[in-house]
This record gives C-alpha cells, structure tokens and sequence, in this order.
C-alpha cells in the first residue's frame, strides 16, 4: 500500500550516486569536498556535480577549470563523511582524514590513491542558475587490484546505500551500448 511522502523529501528517492571525493588544486594547495549529486552526461565523457560558492573548493574549480572526480568505496565511509562536515578554508582535509593525494597526468587536482577510480576532467560549463558544473573527462584510472569496489550512495538523511552485486544484462543491451563498453 502506498502512503504519502511530504514533497520535501522526494529527493531521498532519486538521489544519484555514487557518492563522490572532488579534488581541486587552487596554485597552493590541494583540497577535497564531498560530493552526492553527480550525473553522468552522456557518454563522451561528460559529467555533472552540483556546488556551489558555499564550497571552500568552488573558488579554485571556477578559476583553474579542473578538477578530479575520486570514486571511494565503502571502506572510506568515515572519511568521506568527515570530508563533507568540515571546510578546506581551515582544514588539510588530506592530512586530517589520512587520504593520499596523488599526481594526476592532465589536471594540476591530485587523485585520491585510496579511491577505486579517479577522473581527471576540466569544466565545460557553469551552469549558476542551478548551481550545475559540467565536466569533461580527460583521464581516468581504476585500481584493478582493490578488493573492496562497493560504492556508496547518499539518501540525503544522513544515511547511505552500499552497492550489492551486480547483475550482467549487457548482451540484451548491445545495440544501446557505445563500442567498447
């Protein structure tokens, strides 16, 4: 039986994921934010996140035009969080919640070595009046050997949804598919 759900909550049932670390490199400093609503574009690769200036990281994002997209697992749940809960204007977010920033190929932004993928990107677009900053993939990396690969998911209380397996379908979607995936 269905019931009624006030509708300033009907986010908790859409909210994207995966839960995301962006890195931003502002000429001195390295910082991180956590993200939990991401899109992907399409598959060229674009990208979305929404921030905005209540982000100590959205200055340096605006102005260098990159950043990473780190994807973390389960296992960094406190860290993730704790990123999230603090600002990088007082904060080594780096240093206090024991993440490794890593030397990324096409962006001056560090990858998170702990993450199971990082994305490189440059912003493409700004869209303000929704607070949107669309991306452009230009690198990517995945640690092949993580044995931990379940990723999490905001609801947007305060609680999150892990991954459980996953269920192969791609034979019945080919003709959708781009080539290669």
């Amino acid at each position: 039986m269905m019931k009624s759900l006030q509708i300033g909550k009907a986010f908790t049932l859409l909210e994207p994921g995966p839960v995301v670390l962006v890195t931003t490199h502002d000429g001195g400093k390295d910082n991180v934010m956590t993200i939990s609503w991401t899109m992907v574009v399409d598959f060229t690769p674009r990208f979305a996140i929404t921030t905005g200036p209540w982000n100590h990281s959205y200055a340096a994002l605006r102005r260098t035009k990159e950043c990473v997209i780190a994807i973390p697992t389960v296992d960094l749940i406190d860290p993730v969080v704790g990123v999230g809960t603090c600002s990088g204007a007082d904060t080594d977010k780096f240093a206090r919640f024991g993440l490794t920033p890593a030397k990324a190929k096409r962006v001056r932004a560090p990858l998170i070595a702990e993450c199971v993928a990082n994305i490189e990107c440059r912003v493409v677009d700004i869209v303000k009046k929704h607070d949107i900053v669309v991306l452009e993939g230009v690198a990517a990396w995945v640690d092949a050997t993580r044995k931990e690969t379940r990723t999490l998911h905001a609801v947007g209380d305060g609680t999150f949804i892990v991954d459980g397996r996953r269920i192969d379908r791609r034979k019945a979607m080919r003709s959708k598919l781009p080539a290669g995936v």
